[in-house]
């Protein structure tokens, strides 16, 4: 086993070894609410992660595509849901670096990882921003207006993901690292490909909230609506709070005071805390399942060599 191997090996057991702490860490405090969860319901909320999971994916790999650097679907698998159980170690730049080492082996750039990896926040971000704006201010009333100010970023954001603002931006970092500008820009047709994909994942994230919602006794076209907003809200404020590590606090207490016109009390902490633990299992299956698919490939492209 050569050095690089070793070292990749090395992640993803640590990678490994945080993601399950971070589970059994939060199984006491949300037992109760999982008691009273049907397993249809428990397995549709993971159901609707992993498809969450696999949008998210899909518009990192739009964007490299875009970029010039297209992959097959399990390999863009294996290098995203991998590199993403880096965010469970202590410091933030651990996904980034995962991805760029394993982008290596399929002869993308360095820079090009790390652009495509930048790129989906912001598209995250505003999409995320657009579906609480649709979704929150109706229903939720005043129990989230202490962030309307959010909604002033919707416009600067769509402005700021203009491929000729993008790729300004990206043209002068990589000028002033001293590094050689990227050989294909990011286009418009780019841009709205992976704005379809994050917002597809917004869907599959509010249905796994709602099924949650509903396991707890909020029923209604109103609670459903309302988990959509509250998702994309709580993940939205969580990363712009950067002075709270992954968003933890910031998030529970904002999609808590989204679902508060449909659940109170002990039922709204129950409902987030039961959502982190989902998409928590929901990181850790698709990196399992990510790196089966990638082995089996890698199997079966060996296998004619080997044959007489």
């Amino acid at each position: 086993m050569n050095r690089r191997k070793i070292v990749r090996l090395g992640f993803l057991l640590v990678a490994l070894g945080f993601g399950a702490w971070a589970l059994a860490g939060q199984w006491t405090e949300v037992s109760a609410g999982f008691a009273r969860l049907s397993w249809g319901e428990l397995a549709g909320s993971l159901v609707a992660v992993l498809g969450a999971l696999v949008a998210g994916m899909l518009m990192w790999r739009a964007l490299l595509a875009d970029l010039g650097s297209p992959l097959a679907f399990a390999d863009a698998a294996k290098i995203f849901f991998v590199g993403q159980l880096g965010k469970y170690i202590p410091g933030s730049l651990w996904p980034v670096l995962a991805q760029m080492e394993m982008g290596r082996d399929h002869g993308i750039p360095r820079s090009r990882s790390a652009a495509a990896f930048f790129l989906t926040y912001p598209i995250y971000l505003a999409s995320g921003l657009l579906v609480a704006a649709v979704t929150l201010p109706v229903l939720a009333g005043e129990s989230v207006a202490r962030y309307a100010w959010l909604l002033l970023l919707i416009p600067v954001l769509v402005i700021a993901l203009h491929p000729k603002v993008v790729n300004g931006a990206i043209g002068f970092g990589l000028r002033q690292l001293r590094k050689p500008p990227l050989e294909r820009p990011l286009s418009r047709r780019g841009v709205l490909t992976s704005a379809g994909w994050a917002l597809a994942g917004w869907v599959a994230y509010g249905t796994h909230l709602a099924l949650i919602v509903h396991g707890l006794g909020a029923t209604g076209p109103g609670a459903v609506v309302l988990s959509f907003g509250a998702y994309a809200l709580a993940w939205c404020l969580g990363f712009l709070v950067v002075i709270a590590p992954a968003g933890v606090g910031v998030r529970e207490v904002a999609m808590a005071a989204a679902l508060a016109p449909v659940l109170g009390g002990g039922r709204t902490t129950a409902a987030v805390l039961c959502s982190r633990l989902i998409v928590s299992v929901g990181d850790l299956v698709c990196a399992g399942l990510a790196g089966l698919a990638s082995r089996s490939t890698a199997a079966g492209h060996r296998e004619p060599a080997g044959k007489s």
